[in-house]
């Protein structure tokens, strides 16, 4: 985005109330749906009447200034009031500064939103409601290895244990990539909608053809407030109910867990104490239940106090430590010394903003980029400690590509 040049267009935004919807997914794109969705309540988008792009270190930023100037020049009538009606913008964001990743913020045409009871559509310059798509073809996809396979997975998990013990570098995230093609006819909305019924709990999102589910909240604002969610460390739920309780104990006394754990919360209360005061959270972390997976889990609450977007907020907290590693800038080069590839916009920020700056953020984990001639590229990761092992680690890869493997296998 060249800032310098940006006009931003004069916006003509209308929400309002509606008795109810059809189920968000019906009349979105099948092949480019647009959603972020958890538990029920959130947005599906429709078209777009306006498409911000950026690249490089200053994407982030670059996009709160063009934002500004968009909510500054458009026109709202929204007498609806809850967190996502009137003007929002959909985004995702590269992981990398040196992505070559494109990262967006995408204005629908029409949004349709439900919260806390409350239903309503918002339209961008009078545009008009398409009808309902019908389902598409299944996907059925099978996704095999990429440019890291189990094996060079394994191997470099053990090249970063031995570059912790050696460098200035106490933990580094370490992803591996799954990859397959889709054909023509597949509706990509079977496959958000398979990670809406099994993952009820996490973020479902699908931008610009990033698709998952994410446990994680980076960033959350609305009316001052301020909040996140931080997981690091995880294990595998056991096979009863008995077994289970024991997967769960085991993780919240597991001391290379709690230090993987800590150095995450750590990153984001650094971070966050730049923008808000009054933080708090617990002591220790808590176990969240997952349906194949147990994380340690933090919260955080304070407010903000220098007046922050979200989108200022995601710059500042991105990455932490909980998707880098530690100390940031290390582990950022241990990264692209280890994974041969790109990462794009997994791992990165992927959300919404509204005209106010309020918005919500999920950390891009479970998911895949469904590119525009159908490839598909899946990414999942594990954190890297003095005392990892490379089979177990291996192991968590395994597990958490499960939603996104079992979503395309559909």
């Amino acid at each position: 985005m060249d800032l310098p040049s940006f006009r931003a267009p004069s916006l003509s935004v209308r929400s309002t109330r509606i008795d109810h919807i059809s189920p968000l997914l019906d009349v979105v794109d099948r092949r480019d749906p647009l959603i972020f969705v958890r538990g029920g309540a959130g947005m599906a988008g429709i078209g777009e009447a306006l498409r911000l792009e950026c690249t490089g270190p200053t994407r982030m930023t670059d996009a709160a200034d063009a934002w500004r100037e968009v909510a500054a020049r458009a026109t709202v009538d929204d007498e609806v009031g809850v967190a996502g009606s009137g003007l929002i913008a959909f985004g995702s964001f590269a992981f990398d500064d040196e992505s070559t990743d494109t990262s967006v913020l995408i204005v629908p045409r029409i949004v349709l939103g439900r919260r806390d009871g409350v239903a309503w559509i918002t339209r961008v310059d009078g545009a008009a409601t398409p009808a309902a798509m019908p389902v598409g073809a299944s996907v059925r996809l099978r996704l095999t290895d990429g440019d890291l396979s189990a094996a060079g997975y394994a191997d470099a998990v053990a090249r970063a244990v031995e570059a912790i013990e050696h460098r200035d570098v106490s933990k580094v995230v370490l992803a591996r990539d799954l990859v397959g093609r889709i054909p023509a006819e597949a509706d990509l909305r079977l496959v958000a909608a398979t990670l809406l019924t099994a993952y009820p709990d996490c973020y479902t999102f699908a931008v610009d053809g990033l698709i998952g589910a994410s446990p994680e909240t980076l960033v959350r604002t609305e009316r001052g407030e301020v909040t996140a969610r931080v997981l690091a460390g995880s294990a595998a739920r056991g096979v009863d109910a008995a077994s289970d309780e024991r997967a769960a104990h085991a993780l919240a006394t597991s001391p290379k867990d709690l230090d993987e754990h800590s150095y995450a919360l750590r990153s984001l209360l650094l971070s966050l104490g730049r923008h808000a005061d009054g933080i708090v959270t617990a002591e220790q972390p808590f176990t969240l239940k997952l349906p194949n997976l147990w994380h340690l889990a933090s919260d955080v609450r304070g407010r903000l106090t220098d007046g922050s977007s979200s989108l200022d907020l995601i710059a500042s907290l991105h990455p932490t430590a909980a998707v880098a590693g530690t100390p940031t800038q290390e582990a950022l080069a241990l990264i692209r010394e280890l994974e041969p590839f790109d990462r794009g916009r997994y791992a990165g920020p992927v959300g919404w903003v509204g005209a106010d700056g309020d918005g919500e953020w999920a950390i891009a984990l479970r998911c895949a980029q469904v590119s525009p001639d159908g490839t598909v590229r899946a990414f999942a990761g594990a954190g890297i400690v003095a005392d990892s092992v490379p089979d177990r680690e291996v192991a968590e890869t395994r597990m958490k590509f499960q939603p996104v493997v079992g979503a395309f296998a559909q």
